[in-house]
């Protein structure tokens, strides 16, 4: 039933012949594992029930366009990446433009002050996973919607109204090594942290 609270299920509930996202939109039901990746994934389901059913919605309506086959397709593959690793960024703007240039330094050190502003929601329920173990290469895939926004107060229905499926496809995703955020990672007080170059990629040539 649209707009009703999803169940979850064992995943021995899920037929062999079914795809995984069409039974939860035909269904309301999510199989679920007992492993840590599928807690998460009931824990962002019950935090973010808007923007879940929007990303399972589009999902199914791409498997009912082109069918489930050996290669997803670019707005299939490009929900997948935000589901397990994506987060979003709520900042002023000069932050935002230094992750899209990615100007670490700038992003990092000679903006700190204005991180204060800013709100880093994680919504990849993998991204959430590797967490529980946190090492310095863990990088978020940050959504860039097409309308871009200091704030938010409920990221929720923002999130499920910005979820563009054309705008999906062109997976418009930044990516944000998330323990250099400032106050998440107590060895990023040294600015050294920055200089490894391993993590904090430049971007690539146009």
């Amino acid at each position: 039933m649209p707009g009703a609270a999803v169940r979850f299920v064992p995943h021995s509930a899920l037929p062999a012949d079914v795809a995984y996202e069409q039974f939860i939109f035909d269904t309301g039901t999510v199989p679920t594992r007992d492993n840590l990746h599928d807690c998460f994934n009931g824990l962002v389901w019950l935090r973010y029930p808007q923007a879940k059913r929007r990303l399972n919605a589009l999902q199914a309506l791409a498997i009912a366009d082109t069918g489930v086959g050996a290669v997803r397709g670019p707005l299939r593959d490009a929900i997948t990446l935000f589901d397990e690793n994506g987060a979003m960024l709520f900042a002023p703007a000069p932050l935002r433009e230094a992750l899209a240039a990615r100007d670490w330094r700038r992003l990092f050190v000679d903006l700190r002050p204005l991180w204060q502003q800013a709100q880093l929601v994680l919504f990849g329920h993998a991204l959430l996973e590797k967490l529980e173990s946190p090492r310095k290469p863990i990088t978020a895939h940050v959504y860039q919607a097409q309308h871009a926004i200091d704030s938010v107060a409920d990221v929720d229905a923002w999130l499920a109204g910005a979820l563009d499926p054309s705008h999906l496809a062109t997976k418009p995703f930044l990516p944000l090594p998330v323990l250099g955020v400032p106050g998440w990672w107590p060895e990023n007080e040294n600015f050294c942290f920055y200089d490894d170059s391993l993590v904090f990629r430049s971007a690539r040539p146009a």
